[in-house]
């Protein structure tokens, strides 16, 4: 039990490790490592004690009328290993942090050209138009480079963010995990949209080892081939021949990407509608190559082996004579899986399934008497160990979670005992029917940290799961692994273009009613961001939940399980409200909540015909915070980074009453042609309005006004020019019981004088126009707003400059706090009654891989 507990220490202080703001210094450590050795003196002290006094007769405290009890000398001693295994954790992983900050981009050469000699060191990701590839500098001009690298490599036209480019094949040279390049490359240190429950970009890359992004500029230079570089390359090589060798296969085909991603876990190919219906469906893990993939190909190594090795002799003796058949079994199911593992990309459930796998096998090997627990635990510090930042992969969750789930039902579930000859169509129902009650198990189990980690849980995933799992596991993938191996033989053309109609056929005929699940309304139920006690409260009732069947009131532990999938944020009282100013790169997206209510305001800027601002930061924020539908929208004008993320937001959430400057309908008709499926619209709102001054209403001790544009002024078509439609914006003017705060679109200074003369009191917070443009925020609308904070919403690093510098100063001279969302995150403001509140998501939730960011000027 002291093992486990040390080990379950190690791995808790590991963690702290990644959330701390900053290591500890060389004097912290140096009073943590005398406290630590003052304890273990006095542990040990009083262990001798105990000791000497248990080893004392009985008689020897008779003439004191004392009756001892019976004393421990290994209790005191026993309490270090958890001690130590906490101190052990902590410096493991921060003297590794230490180790990868100290290999960062400076200052002076970020976003500027560097001249690089690098190595490609992965299998290079084939986007449309794009390659992106992990590198290893070798050497560079100026020096100091990061040791690794992220490489994105473009093509020569810009697609732009609606025509999906073509592959380009032609336009990129064969790219080769080994081969050396002379590069001049754009550097900047990583950077990412950092917004309150959204996906953290930059600890990700962090975690990869990945310290700066280097975009490549002018035409690169191949040098060299280094094939046999370390084990690593060769396995990164070896991935990409394969791929080379299925493409004919797959490339063609609906779901040949899957294929590839379950055959060598490249997932670039994998359409993102495809992922919706995966997530939706809880099936993305088998998808990638996860453990189970991993374990049935190493059983089937093993079991080989084992047929093999009690028929073959060598010099007249039988193999099985010489080594035990189960050891060459053993060392062969381990030797299949690991090479399995370096085909898939070593990640973090191909390395748990594998050190896993090593632990049983070390045991059974050497009789030892481990159990299940133990072996997680083992295999969950060897993976820490290896990899301090596998912590910090939602896979490790999941994989472990599930895993331990599996193992705690396992228990009690059991296996009933027949009586008589049971038939085969009998062994078979109830196989499928005990399959469905683990997955069923696993679903439940996982739900609270489904729920803290993606904010979503799949309602359907123990019906898809039922089927999918035999097929993927059973069909799909043993198929797309003999693809692998057959099509990189010359002669067995044939047999690869069969085998791949099959794999393909059976994941087609698969995903017909996964599709339909897919689809269905109630197929995932969102649940808001829940506070961490509540997470802490719903393990502990699963781990009740979980206890053998037959103690006592055992299934109330799923009761616990309740607040964290059924909390809902505090909103704000009556006549307050809540501002979150979302960081969405260089585009604009203001949430505004009431007691009862919530408005958008703009929904970001479009990526590509797949990507936008919406899906990536303003549909997750919505369902951290519990927003089911929006009761009003507002699209300030028809610029792309205002409004391309409205088809996103509409499919997601149902609008009740959306304003605009231009035709909303029409926008959509021309987007939906410009990405290629003409007639294909999302949900419209309920209703739809044009925004101009005296529209107004009352919610929740709210008041809400557009004083801009005016009511005369013509509609706005959405292919007009640029500058007539920012002149066109919708200006909102929010009016609380405790504050005022005004949204202002891309509005330049000539309306903003027009504002002036139509009269408007002092605000308290004002959207910087037009990102903070030297065109807008003029002296006269600065002066005569006085507001208390200013936010500008702008990318880091924007073509346009935005915010310009005398525009911030211009603000700050004018006693305002001024917010921008590229250096301090998303701005949540929150008027009260005692007063406003105003908070960085960066400052607010500080990061040591993410002080280089907040720092910057």
């Amino acid at each position: 039990m002291v093992g486990r507990i040390s080990l379950l220490a190690g791995l808790a202080a590991a963690g702290v490790a990644h959330v701390l703001p900053r290591t500890p210094t060389a004097s912290e450590w140096a009073w943590l490592l005398g406290c630590l050795l003052a304890v273990s003196l006095f542990a040990v002290a009083m262990s001798a004690a105990a000791l000497s006094i248990a080893s004392l007769p009985v008689s020897a405290f008779r003439w004191s009328g004392l009756r001892l009890p019976p004393l421990r000398g290994r209790a005191c001693l026993g309490l270090l290993g958890p001690l130590w295994a906490t101190a052990l954790g902590l410096a493991w992983v921060c003297l590794h942090i230490d180790h990868r900050l100290s290999d960062s981009l400076s200052v002076e050469d970020e976003d500027k050209v560097s001249r690089v000699v690098l190595r490609i060191a992965t299998l290079p990701r084939e986007l449309p138009g794009s390659r992106r590839f992990e590198a290893e500098v070798l050497a560079s001009k100026p020096e100091g480079i990061p040791r690794r690298v992220l490489v994105a490599w473009h093509g020569a036209d810009y697609a732009g963010p609606y025509r999906q480019p073509s592959a380009g094949a032609d336009a990129f040279p064969e790219l080769v995990p080994g081969q050396v390049w002379r590069m001049s490359l754009n550097l900047r240190r990583p950077h990412g949209a950092s917004n309150p429950h959204g996906f953290d970009y930059e600890g990700h890359v962090f975690a990869q080892g990945l310290r700066a992004v280097g975009n490549v500029r002018g035409t690169p230079r191949f040098m060299r081939d280094e094939p046999w570089t370390g084990l690593a390359v060769m396995a990164e090589r070896m991935r990409h021949f394969v791929r080379e060798a299925m493409k004919p296969y797959t490339q063609d085909s609906r779901y040949g990407a899957v294929l590839l991603a379950l055959a060598i876990g490249d997932q670039a190919g994998v359409p993102p509608e495809d992922w919706t219906v995966f997530n939706r469906t809880s099936i993305t893990h088998l998808i990638s190559i996860s453990g189970s993939h991993i374990t049935m190909i190493a059983a089937l190594g093993g079991l080989a082996t084992l047929w093999l090795w009690k028929r073959l002799a060598w010099r007249g003796r039988m193999l099985a004579e010489r080594v035990p058949a189960q050891v060459a079994a053993c060392v062969a199911a381990l030797a299949v899986a690991w090479l399995y593992c370096l085909l898939a990309g070593w990640g973090v459930p191909a390395r748990r399934t594998f050190l896993m796998l090593s632990v049983l096998a070390a045991a059974h090997l050497g009789r030892l008497p481990l159990g299940p627990s133990r072996v997680l635990l083992l295999a969950a510090a060897a993976v820490v160990a290896l990899d301090p930042w596998a912590l910090m992969a939602s896979g490790f969750w999941l994989s472990f979670g599930a895993v331990a789930v599996l193992l705690a039902s396992g228990h009690w579930l059991g296996t009933q005992a027949p009586a008589h000859v049971v038939p085969a169509r009998v062994r078979l129902l109830r196989g499928l029917k005990a399959a469905c009650r683990l997955q069923l198990v696993v679903t439940v189990g996982l739900m609270p940290v489904l729920a803290s980690l993606f904010n979503e849980i799949s309602i359907v995933s123990p019906l898809a799961n039922a089927y999918a799992i035999p097929v993927i596991s059973l069909v799909v993938t043993p198929l797309s692994l003999l693809l692998a191996a057959v099509s990189a033989v010359p002669g067995l053309e044939w047999l690869a273009s069969a085998i791949s109609g099959l794999a393909h056929e059976a994941l087609r005929f698969m995903m017909v009613p996964t599709h339909w699940l897919a689809s269905q309304s109630v197929a995932s139920l969102d649940a808001a961001a829940a506070p961490w006690w509540t997470l802490l409260l719903a393990l502990s009732g699963m781990a009740v939940a979980l206890l053998p069947r037959g103690l006592p009131l055992s299934g109330a532990g799923w009761l616990l399980v309740l607040p964290a999938l059924l909390w809902r944020p505090e909103r704000p009282p009556q006549g307050a409200w809540d501002m979150v100013a979302l960081d969405v790169g260089q585009g604009a997206a203001v949430l505004v909540l009431t007691s009862g209510h919530a408005l958008l305001f703009d929904t970001g800027v479009r990526h590509s015909p797949a990507s936008d601002a919406a899906s990536r930061s303003i549909v997750p924020f919505l369902r951290a915070q519990g927003v089911k539908k929006l009761d009003v929208l507002v699209v300030s004008h028809a610029d792309i980074d205002h409004v391309g993320g409205l088809r996103s937001v509409l499919e997601a959430r149902g609008v009740g009453q959306s304003y605009s400057s231009f035709d909303t309908v029409a926008y959509l008709k021309r987007e939906a042609a410009l990405l290629g499926v003409p007639g294909d619209l999302p949900p419209l709102p309920r209703a739809l309005s044009r925004c101009h001054e005296g529209v107004r209403w009352t919610v929740d001790g709210v008041a809400f006004e557009f004083v801009w544009p005016l009511e005369s002024a013509p509609p706005v078509g959405v292919g007009s020019q640029s500058k007539l439609r920012n002149a066109q914006s919708c200006v909102l003017l929010i009016r609380g019981r405790h504050h005022s705060a005004l949204l202002t679109g891309d509005i330049a200074a000539a309306q903003e004088g027009e504002l002036v003369r139509r009269g408007f009191g002092p605000i308290d917070v004002v959207a910087a126009a037009h990102h903070g443009s030297r065109s807008s925020s003029g002296d006269v609308f600065v002066s005569h707003a006085a507001p208390g904070h200013v936010i500008a919403q702008a990318g880091r690093w924007n073509r346009y400059g935005h915010p310009h510098p005398a525009v911030q100063r211009r603000w700050q001279r004018a006693g305002a706090q001024f917010w921008r969302t590229d250096l301090h995150g998303a701005i949540t403001l929150r008027s009260r009654s005692d007063g406003l509140d105003v908070e960085s998501h960066r400052k607010a939730r500080p990061r040591h891989w993410s002080l280089d960011s907040a720092s910057a000027p």
